[in-house]
């Protein structure tokens, strides 16, 4: 088979650089801090930072998510203090299947806190100053709002 008229080195587009084209708009991927937010996509291609409004709506859009963590955080605590006493206040023969399905709802519960904090994480690692602040805000300010009686440790390694 004669591949002579085809030219394969002319036929690849080099342009891109690996996919991360700077000028044209493209998600740009930092692995390094930057105050940047030049083609700043965050966690997906279609949240896409292309102005001064964009920049300011998303990182009140990350604030709230934030917050909304630890809101989820605290109703979940609450949740468990509730189903505590549910299996507590359960009458004997049936108290082993109550403490069975609280097991089994708060292990759905602690998969999508842990789903979220991993989300969260992943807006943190665009490695962008003024992401890493809003992440930091959001989380000081859902404390504040939602913390109550949560103690100020962390549980897990990340959010």
């Amino acid at each position: 088979m004669d591949h002579s008229s085809h030219d394969h080195h002319h036929m690849m587009d080099h342009s891109s650089h690996g996919g991360m084209d700077h000028g044209s708009g493209q998600c740009n991927m930092n692995m390094l801090f930057t105050w940047d937010t030049t083609n700043l996509c965050i966690v997906f291609r279609q949240w896409h930072i292309t102005s001064n409004l964009s920049l300011v709506v998303s990182l009140a859009a990350i604030v709230a998510i934030c917050a909304g963590y630890e809101a989820l955080r605290e109703a979940i605590r609450r949740y468990e203090a509730t189903l505590s006493k549910r299996v507590d206040t359960a009458p004997r023969q049936s108290r082993e299947q109550v403490s069975r399905q609280a097991h089994v709802t708060k292990a759905v519960l602690y998969g999508i806190q842990n789903f979220y904090a991993f989300m969260i994480m992943l807006i943190f690692m665009t490695y962008n100053g003024w992401v890493m602040i809003a992440v930091s805000l959001g989380a000081g300010l859902g404390y504040l709002v939602f913390g109550g009686s949560a103690p100020v440790t962390k549980e897990t390694a990340c959010h």
